[in-house]
């Protein structure tokens, strides 16, 4: 199915569905209902973390200019459900790729809570119409409102894909986490639940081949990276239920972390496979259904039509600094308005 999925979406197909018009008109009502249930709290607006992160590196000789590092996407990119600017998925990234490389590190989010994948052309373009060029590495998480908002699965790959040719052909690197698990939504329960897992998954395979197709690399986010999320709901997602809380985005950016640094060649592991660790090369859509079966995991192109299995060493994040503010930019301060 995610392979049909990609096709169609390379081929201007529009009618593929995941899982029957029926079964998703029930399921996505039953996500919006839960939407509605979720214990009645109210996830804060995400706070502003955009600025510069490793600044003791700058003292390092000799110096080096700051990585560029940006976020797309929707809600979870934009840290939505905690207080705090160094809770965020950006904050975290920038700061343990800033350990890594052991350089400092500019962090832009343009993620915007409740977006779909038909805003990533207008976050795109805001990127690289900066006047500082295209970032180093983009960091894509989008799928989820793509699905409880009834976007046809092709028209979201397509969109997804265009974004990160746009990125790949201005010389960014780009990770994308893939669509989450919903069916780990506690106020879903089965079979819906297990109706939206497999809408879920079926979405984030399709993601990974369109986007290892251009040149980016994936990281699944399940269940948001980590049975944690299932062995712990009440801990990992944040007051209003459905986004995650600090805890869950600390675990989300642990995963993401080791593929952010890969990519820009500042990560002590090689992409070698390690059979014990059940890494493997396989067909693209092969790997990217086992990606999306199991949170974490990475795929990455290989020669064609081969692509890489990754499961990177998860490390511990260094505790996040407070960034240097950079100077407002007078768009994004209309989004937050």
């Amino acid at each position: 199915m995610a392979r049909r999925i990609a096709a169609g979406a390379a081929y201007g197909g529009g009618s593929i569905g995941l899982i029957g018009v029926a079964a998703v008109g029930v399921v996505l009502a039953e996500v919006q209902l839960a939407k509605r249930n979720v214990g009645g709290g109210v996830a804060p607006l995400p706070p502003g973390a955009d600025g510069l992160y490793g600044r003791s590196f700058e003292a390092t000789e000799p110096a080096s200019p700051p990585l560029r590092l940006a976020l797309l996407g929707d809600s979870t990119a934009a840290g939505q459900g905690v207080r705090r600017a160094g809770q965020t998925p950006g904050a975290l990234l920038a700061s343990g790729l800033a350990a890594v490389a052991e350089r400092p590190v500019v962090l832009r989010n343009v993620a915007l809570p409740g977006a779909r994948s038909d805003d990533l052309e207008r976050q795109v373009s805001l990127l690289l119409s900066a006047p500082a060029g295209p970032p180093d590495v983009c960091v894509i998480m989008i799928g989820a409102n793509d699905v409880t908002h009834r976007m046809p699965a092709t028209q979201s790959v397509r969109l997804l894909a265009a974004a990160v040719r746009r990125l790949r052909t201005a010389g960014a690197e780009v990770v994308v986490g893939t669509c989450p698990d919903l069916g780990t939504i506690e106020p879903v329960y089965q079979p819906l639940r297990w109706m939206a897992r497999r809408a879920s998954r079926q979405l984030a395979a399709a993601q990974t081949i369109v986007v290892v197709e251009q040149g980016g690399r994936t990281v699944s986010l399940g269940d948001l990276l980590g049975p944690e999320f299932a062995a712990n709901p009440r801990e990992m997602f944040g007051a209003d239920n459905y986004h995650p809380s600090a805890e869950g985005y600390a675990t989300a950016a642990m995963a993401v972390l080791p593929t952010v640094c890969a990519v820009l060649g500042v990560w002590p592991e090689t992409d070698r496979l390690e059979p014990d660790r059940h890494e493997d090369m396989l067909p693209v859509a092969k790997a990217a259904a086992e990606a999306a079966r199991e949170a974490g995991t990475e795929v990455t192109a290989a020669r064609a039509p081969w692509a890489l299995l990754k499961h990177r060493r998860r490390r511990r994040l260094p505790t996040t600094e407070t960034p240097t503010p950079t100077s407002p930019d007078p768009e994004d301060a209309t989004r937050k308005a």
